[in-house]
C-alpha cells in the first residue's frame, strides 16, 4: 500500500515520490543515485536528462555485473558441494566394500581347541 509522498533531492532537484517502500529506504537510494550523478557530471554543469539516464544505465550495469558474479559464485559452489559429495559416496562405497570383503569372525566351536592365555605370574584370573 502506497505510503505519503516523499520528498527526494537528486542532482540538485527535489522529486515527490509515493511508493511503497520505507522512507530511510528511499532517501539512501536517492543517495546511491546522487553519488553517480556526482561522477559522471564535470563539476559546475548542470544536471540534464542525458546525466540522469546515464547514472540509471551505470546503476544497472553495476547490478547486471554483480547479479552475473553471485549466479557464477552459485554455481562454482553447487559443483563443488557436488564434487565433494561423489568423494564422500566413493570413500563410503570402499570402507562398504572393504568390509564385506573382510573375513568375518567366527565363533568357537565345541570341536576347536580352546586358547589358553598366560598372564605371567600372581596374575591369573
Amino acid at each position: 500500500m502506497p505510503k505519503g509522498p516523499v520528498e527526494l533531492r537528486v542532482g540538485g532537484q527535489t522529486y515527490r515520490v509515493v511508493a511503497t517502500a520505507d522512507e530511510a529506504d528511499l532517501h539512501r537510494l536517492a543517495d546511491v543515485v546522487d553519488a553517480r550523478l556526482r561522477q559522471l557530471t564535470a563539476p559546475g554543469r548542470q544536471v540534464s536528462p542525458q546525466s540522469l539516464l546515464l547514472a540509471a544505465l551505470s546503476l544497472a550495469h553495476d547490478l547486471e555485473d554483480e547479479r552475473n558474479r553471485r549466479l557464477h559464485s552459485e554455481q562454482r559452489a553447487r559443483e563443488m558441494l557436488s564434487s565433494l559429495v561423489s568423494r564422500i559416496d566413493a570413500a563410503l562405497e570402499a570402507d562398504s566394500a572393504e568390509l564385506a570383503a573382510a573375513p568375518t569372525p567366527t565363533a568357537p566351536n565345541s570341536d576347536e581347541a580352546e586358547v589358553e592365555f598366560d598372564f605371567g605370574p600372581g596374575l591369573e584370573p
